[in-house]
């Protein structure tokens, strides 16, 4: 079933196109991902969707009677003073149903024709457990209490809450820019799997690649000359892009070939006298117009930029920090390696922004040592970004803190070739910088920090707001960087890309030091949480076990089962076991590695122990 028809769409800012011919439709249950570069117009096609924005030309119709919701990115509350206000201040019918019964009841009018009737639609629609439905979305998004006033939330809390009415509200259509912003790991896997699973048709701008991949079942790219459209996920739309992108080259490239042919053709010929040379010279135009309709990519290697790095780097000592009874770290200990790439993960007011503002030194309250080398240059790239000058030209703004980086080969990158590198093309980067969109300001803040030429570089949430083609751009600088890199992010893509190892902020002043990526790290608490419930079920076996007065000689097919889930658990452990002695053998490990090994290691024997005896309690039956 229909349910948006979009027809040759149009829209420019003066001289300025940002796009034109966009043309396509949503289905009932269509999950689609909107992906462009950024200030390609993807946040005003939402807003024309939604009547906010008006379009050159064409057309968006809806079918008769569709419900349209919308995430933006800067939430409207309206005058709702509470969470449990804005929330049923819904256009949901069921929830509009059970304000009205909530009404009638307050003042009453039990026996009248309309509570009767309303009561009878309840049933019939099975509204009564909307508040379920309710206290599910709020509970997962980390609103437990829906009396707490919206003027106290932060604007990422405030971001959250609209999310969640989003999701309550059940429109029939609905629209999401970067709806996993401002979200714990937890929140984000938790709207995955409610999105998946809810018959809504969505339409989504978002960053966090890995959400795109599980989601959509389908791709629109946006572009000046239109959209391309792919029937698959985000990996399928990757793969076709690319071919997409060959053939075009290679078109381009044959008539560019042809084009110097009748380029030589039309130096030569007097002017055109008859309908056969003037159609020739109008195919001669039309040819060098696709010869130039595909930019050759242009790959900048800038890996080397960054300041000469001693040995020394950062070396932090029985860190400790607290704000009044909150306790952020508690004798944190850890010397950086030169080449480090750590990511540091953790639920929202853990501390990861705090711990980042210890070790640059912008907070000094605390107790321990931070000691950096002399050789280390900072750059940190933060939330809050950068104040530019609105009257300043984009190039300007990075040409003031350097015109040109050295490279450790004696090389030198200029402002402008740094600029290009992160997609800002040349007409762009005189581009006034109040001319920009959110994500493009972004963009030109990660730019000037690169170009303080840093080799410490600390990014707290650098995806936000970026479109994919700069995500892949800032990866390859990164993955080719030499210094130290710290990067505090929710995008689990770009931590498995980047990082070899986490800092785990669990609260309370604990951290873990966890050697792997993300992905790693999950499946390691995979089966340490299956480990774990499959040990407490075994003690209870082997207890109940020990108190029968009798019990068959035989093993039954039930604990024949339960020896085979036992084998494997001991085969996983030990294989864990084996690889940590093996890590304890060898050199230049430091005494605060070597000590968390060693308890590990502790624990995993304790275990391998205690699966043991449960398994020949059981072996001795048999």
């Amino acid at each position: 079933m229909n349910y948006l028809s979009v027809s040759d769409l149009s829209k420019s800012f003066g001289e300025f196109k940002l796009f034109k011919d966009v043309s396509f439709g949503l289905e009932k249950g269509q999950k689609v991902g909107l992906v462009a570069k950024n200030g390609a117009g993807k946040s005003t096609l939402f807003k024309i969707l939604m009547e906010k924005e008006i379009q050159d030309d064409g057309q968006v119709v809806y079918r008769d009677g569709i419900r349209v919701g919308w995430l933006e990115q800067d939430p409207y509350f309206g005058d709702a003073e509470t969470i449990e206000e804005y929330i049923y201040q819904s256009d949901n019918p069921l929830i509009k149903l059970t304000n009205r019964y909530e009404f009638l009841l307050q003042k009453g009018e039990t026996e009248s024709d309309e509570f009767s009737s309303i009561m009878n639609e309840i049933d019939a629609q099975n509204a009564w457990n909307i508040g379920v439905k309710i206290n599910e979305v709020l509970t997962n998004l980390k609103f437990p209490n829906q009396q707490i006033l919206i003027k106290t939330l932060s604007g990422g809390q405030g971001r959250r809450l609209a999310l969640a009415k989003s999701l309550i509200d059940e429109p029939d259509i609905l629209y999401m820019d970067e709806p996993t912003n401002h979200l714990d790991f937890d929140m984000v896997e938790w709207l995955e799997k409610f999105v998946v699973e809810s018959n809504l048709t969505l339409m989504l701008i978002t960053h966090d690649r890995y959400f795109l991949d599980n989601v959509c079942t389908e791709i629109i790219e946006l572009t000046a000359n239109g959209i391309y459209n792919y029937k698959g996920d985000y990996e399928y739309y990757l793969n076709k892009k690319a071919e997409r992108e060959q053939n075009q080259t290679i078109v381009a490239n044959k008539a560019k070939n042809l084009f110097k042919t009748e380029l030589d053709w039309l130096r030569r010929q007097p002017k055109a006298r008859g309908t056969k040379s003037k159609s020739r010279i109008d195919a001669a135009y039309a040819l060098e117009k696709v010869s130039k309709s595909v930019k050759a990519k242009q790959e900048l290697e800038i890996s080397s930029v960054m300041t000469r790095m001693g040995k020394k780097i950062l070396e932090i000592e029985r860190l400790t920090k607290n704000y009044g009874e909150l306790k952020i770290l508690e004798d944190f200990t850890y010397f950086f390696k030169r080449g480090e790439k750590i990511g540091i993960i953790g639920k929202n007011g853990t501390g990861k922004s705090t711990f980042l503002n210890l070790i640059t030194g912008k907070d000094k309250d605390y107790k321990g040592s931070i000691s950096s080398g002399s050789t280390v240059k900072f750059g940190y790239y933060n939330q809050k970004g950068l104040n530019f000058r609105s009257d300043m030209k984009v190039i300007d703004v990075v040409k003031d803190i350097a015109e040109v980086v050295q490279t450790k080969d004696g090389s030198r990158i200029t402002a402008s070739q740094m600029l290009t590198h992160f997609q800002f093309d040349p007409k762009k980067q005189h581009t006034h910088v109040e001319l920009l969109s959110g994500g493009e300001k972004k963009r030109l803040y990660m730019v000037t920090v690169l170009m303080e030429n840093p080799n410490f570089l600390i990014l707290d949430e650098p995806t936000n707001d970026l479109d994919l083609e700069t995500l892949t751009a800032l990866e390859g600088y990164l993955l080719n960087f030499n210094g130290c890199v710290i990067i505090v992010s929710h995008d689990r893509f770009f931590l498995d890309r980047i990082c070899d190892h986490l800092f785990v902020f669990k609260g309370e002043g604990k951290v873990k030091d966890f050697p792997g990526n993300y992905t790693e790290y999950r499946e390691y608490l995979k089966i340490n949480k299956e480990s774990g419930d499959s040990t407490k079920k075994q003690v209870g076996i082997v207890k109940e076990e020990k108190n029968k007065e009798f019990h068959s000689n035989k093993l039954t097919y039930k604990e024949r089962l339960e020896m085979e889930v036992l084998s494997k658990e001991l085969e996983i452990l030990e294989e864990k076991k084996n690889k940590i002695e093996q890590q304890l053998t060898s050199e230049g490990l430091d005494g605060k590695l070597i000590n968390d090994l060693s308890v590990e290691l502790g624990k995993l024997i304790d275990e391998i122990d205690l699966i043991t005896l449960s398994w020949m309690e059981l072996a001795d039956k048999e």
